[in-house]
């Protein structure tokens, strides 16, 4: 195609490749303040970021973007073009949204809130960190307001639009309606179950040797460590950029076993940013679809593959090499099945953690609507445990509202998008054994590339070319569809 007939879509791809470095950087040094640098420059950092912030807003909002758009829009694009130039459109109209100094003013607020986060959570410090939170959520409802005057939308969806775009709290609360008619009494019947399932000590493990094992896991699920490493932080997660992965874990030796998921489970984010595809890269049309697509993925990885019976029998000779770990497959296979209703989400195992995020999605619901004072978060919080999980939080702030990251650092509307991400992983499954076959016998059989290379033709490498809805649909036959999340849980826990 002859590109000087589509001059004013080339420039856009070339202000938006612009765009994309800047966002490199930024991803980065959000990395690294998570887990290399000292406490004493955040300060500094959070200056200098916000300022980047408002350097990427300004590119994002650049006076000649929406005559370059309508212009482009009259050129004569192929569908992936046309889908590119889509969502150079929607992250030029959500940035006009916002004006720059509130993205600087949240950037500033996040960072001072997360840098002392770290400190007032270990101490348990809820007097300390309240005020800073209040400043941070203060400037998030500020956005939403201004969100839902543009996008005609309650402010709640006005926030939730920015993780999870073309997703309601209409359409979630009944989602999560559906899961609330069934998963208390399957948690109560699987606890029933288990109760007189043997139970045995967990060998303490040095987090030197877990590291190594971590990285043997990496490679098992074939993560690119020449575009990739992994390091430890407070809260795990997976940043940086697609050609330059870092992912982060935190180890507990006492207990190996929830530091070696969480690795599975940002591995799965980490390969997905990995499949994305190359032709787009430094394009809107290149990054990932959704959190909840995201978040499919890791969710995969760690509850669909990690936790099944095949991937654990691969595990098993690992623990030994590297851990002198003489767990047998069985009781690997009871740990990682293991239903007990606990504290803390991201230790969660499958069947209870939508519990943990039906409480945050209520909260935050209550957060943005001016119906929960910050200051009443934690007994908000306790008599939502309570009720959900049979768990008292009073006075823990460490194991209750202060355990997660995403508050402190302003993201409110993004934790609906793991249950969600719960879902699509489920189906995504069941459309992968109908063209392969049982995941358990591929994985048993060697034939875990499969797995992978069935997740890159079908997720990765579509990027943002489509929407959520028609990737899904293109994947599996559907649209977003909760029972085969259900029926999983069932198969997996009732049979």
């Amino acid at each position: 195609m002859n590109q000087s007939t589509n001059k004013n879509y080339q420039l856009l791809c070339s202000h938006f490749q612009s765009i994309s470095h800047f966002e490199h950087l930024s991803a980065l040094g959000d990395w690294d303040q998570a887990a290399m640098m000292p406490i004493g420059g955040g300060e500094a950092r959070g200056a200098a970021m916000a300022e980047l912030a408002k350097h990427i807003h300004s590119l994002k909002t650049a006076p000649m973007l929406e005559q370059t758009i309508a212009d482009a829009e009259l050129e004569t694009l192929d569908p992936q073009q046309q889908a590119n130039l889509r969502e150079i459109r929607y992250q030029y109209q959500q940035a006009n949204i916002v004006p720059g100094s509130l993205v600087e003013a949240k950037t500033k607020a996040a960072y001072k809130c997360e840098q002392a986060w770290r400190e007032q959570r270990n101490q348990n410090d809820w007097q300390g960190f309240k005020p800073n939170l209040e400043q941070v959520l203060a400037l998030a409802k500020e956005e939403a307001l201004i969100r839902t005057e543009a996008l005609n939308v309650s402010p709640y969806d006005a926030l939730l639009d920015k993780f999870e775009p073309g997703m309601t709290s209409t359409r979630l609360e009944q989602i999560f309606g559906g899961l609330k008619s069934w998963l208390p009494q399957l948690i109560e019947q699987v606890q029933d179950k288990q109760q007189h399932q043997a139970r045995f000590s967990i060998p303490h493990t040095n987090s030197e040797a877990q590291a190594l094992l971590s990285r043997d896991v990496m490679e098992l699920l074939q993560f690119d460590f020449n575009h990739g490493r992994l390091d430890t932080s407070s809260h795990p997660f997976c940043g940086g950029v697609a050609s330059d992965v870092r992912l982060t874990t935190r180890y507990d030796e006492a207990d190996f076993t929830s530091g070696l998921m969480g690795v599975v489970h940002e591995t799965g984010h980490a390969k997905y940013e990995q499949g994305l595809p190359l032709k787009w890269r430094g394009q809107p049309a290149g990054v990932a679809r959704s959190m909840a697509i995201h978040e499919s993925q890791s969710l995969f990885c760690e509850m669909q593959l990690g936790r099944g019976s095949a991937f654990l029998q691969h595990l098993q000779p690992m623990l030994k090499q590297r851990l002198d770990c003489n767990l047998s497959h069985q009781q690997l296979l009871n740990i990682y099945s293991r239903v007990t209703p606990g504290h803390i989400r991201v230790d969660a195992d499958e069947v209870t953690y939508p519990c943990h995020i039906l409480l945050r999605f209520e909260a935050e619901k209550a957060i943005v609507s001016n119906q929960l004072a910050i200051a009443d978060l934690p007994d908000f919080w306790s008599a939502q445990m309570q009720s959900l999980l049979g768990i008292n939080t009073d006075g823990d702030y460490k194991n209750g509202c202060m355990q997660d990251i995403h508050w402190a650092v302003g993201e409110m509307g993004y934790f609906p998008s793991y249950t969600l991400g719960a879902m699509y992983a489920a189906q995504f499954r069941v459309a992968m054994e109908q063209q392969l076959g049982s995941m358990e016998s591929l994985v048993t059989n060697g034939k875990l590339p499969a797995v992978m290379g069935w997740l890159e033709q079908n997720i990765w490498s579509k990027g943002s070319l489509l929407t959520t809805d028609e990737l899904v649909k293109q994947a599996t036959g559907e649209t977003l569809n909760p029972e085969h999340f259900k029926q999983h849980l069932l198969q997996r826990y009732s049979a």
